[in-house]
C-alpha cells in the first residue's frame, strides 16, 4: 500500500514496504496478505479461525455501515483492522475506531483507509488509529505534518482519557 504512515513507538514514519492489499474487487496477487470486507473475510476463513483457535492470514476492512461489535468473536485472531473512510466528510470511522479501542479493547494495528487526508490525521490518532493510508494523490511527506496536529486536546480521547480540566486540576 503506497502513501502509508505508521506510528511506531509514538513516532510517525512513512512505510515503504507494506505487504497488505485492500481487496475491494475479486482479484489480487495470491501471495500477498489481503484486507477484506467483513462478509468476504468470513467466507475465506478456515473454521479454526472463525472459532478463535487460529490466527487469520487476512486483515479485515470495516465499512462505514459495519458494526464493530460484530467483530468481538474474532478480535483475538485478526492481524489488522482497516476502517474505510468513503469520503472525508463521513465521520463514522472515528466512532468505529474509538469503540474498537475503548469498549472492545482492540490493541492490534488499526488502519485508516479510503479518503484519508492530512487534516484528519491528528483526530484519527486521538480516536485510536495507528496507521494511515493517505489518499494516493496527496504527498505522504506533507501528510506527516498532519500528525503534529494540535498541541492541546480539550476533550478526552483514546490517547488521553481525561478531559483538559481534569488534567489541569491534577497538576
Amino acid at each position: 500500500m503506497n502513501n502509508l504512515i505508521s506510528l511506531r513507538d509514538g513516532a510517525a514514519q512513512v512505510v515503504t514496504d507494506d505487504p497488505w492489499i485492500v481487496l475491494r474487487e475479486d482479484h489480487a496477487p495470491a501471495d500477498s496478505p489481503l484486507i477484506l470486507p467483513l462478509a468476504r473475510w468470513r467466507e475465506r476463513q478456515a473454521p479454526a479461525v472463525l472459532q478463535g483457535a487460529a490466527v487469520s492470514r487476512d486483515g479485515l476492512l470495516l465499512g462505514a455501515d459495519d458494526d464493530p461489535m460484530e467483530l468481538q468473536p474474532w478480535l483475538g485472531v485478526l492481524p489488522l483492522i482497516a476502517i474505510d473512510f468513503p469520503s472525508f466528510r463521513d465521520g463514522r470511522g472515528y466512532s468505529q475506531a474509538y469503540l474498537l479501542r475503548t469498549r472492545l479493547g482492540w490493541r492490534g494495528e488499526l488502519r485508516a483507509v479510503g479518503d484519508v487526508l492530512r487534516d484528519q490525521l491528528s483526530h484519527m490518532r486521538q480516536c485510536g488509529f495507528d496507521s494511515f493510508a493517505v489518499r494516493e494523490d496527496k504527498p505522504v511527506h506533507d501528510a506527516l505534518k498532519g500528525l503534529a496536529g494540535m498541541s492541546v486536546q480539550y476533550g478526552r480521547s483514546v490517547i488521553e482519557p481525561r478531559p483538559l480540566f481534569r488534567r489541569r486540576s491534577q497538576s
